[in-house]
């Protein structure tokens, strides 16, 4: 708890500052401190596809899950174009997102570590082919009901979602390291 005028800092974030970030810089051969690899944002998705055609209740239900997942209001995202093949609007409300920064990014990096990839049944690790050649990451995720803020019985509908650690890596080598870092579980061998 913060006493008088000192400031919360999440753990992971003290930890990053006191450990990895030099752990980093000795690994990579970096001189700088700027240099080192940091985890700049990460943006979660949940894209509710063709039931949000039938049903909008549904995107709106997805946006009040993915704010209790990540402790901010959740976006919602309309359709830009029209496709007549999926009975879509252009205007229709058809996924949300919410974009994470500073403490509440660490806040949630370390439930997504700790408490939610533990609950997936039969877990082996996370792809460490994710990566997009820069250094950012994204890991795709089937169930919501993961995350213990979710009451399973006020569930309508199970849904996925994606997230996306955006780094300040150069390449997906640095991107790895500092991922593993925070404690990231990869798998072995694909």
């Amino acid at each position: 708890m913060a006493q008088g005028n000192e400031k919360y800092v999440p753990r992971l974030q003290k930890l990053y500052r006191e450990e990895i970030r030099p752990k980093l810089m000795k690994e990579l051969g970096l001189k700088n401190i700027n240099e080192a690899p940091r985890l700049q944002k990460m943006v979660i998705s949940m894209g509710v596809g063709e039931a949000a055609v039938k049903d909008v209740a549904l995107v709106q239900d997805a946006a009040n899950e993915l704010a209790l997942i990540a402790g901010q209001k959740a976006r919602i995202i309309k359709a830009r174009k029209s496709v007549s093949n999926f009975k879509l609007r252009k205007g229709m409300q058809i996924a949300c997102m919410v974009t994470l920064r500073g403490a509440r990014m660490y806040e949630f990096l370390e439930r997504l570590l700790c408490v939610a990839l533990p609950r997936i049944r039969d877990f082996r690790g996370v792809s460490a082919k994710a990566f997009d050649g820069r250094g950012n990451y994204s890991l795709g995720l089937d169930d919501q009901l993961i995350f213990p803020e979710i009451d399973p019985d006020k569930v309508k509908r199970t849904q996925g979602m994606n997230i996306a650690f955006v780094t300040s890596a150069k390449n997906d080598e640095q991107g790895r390291a500092l991922l593993q870092a925070f404690g990231m579980p990869f798998m072995k061998k694909e």
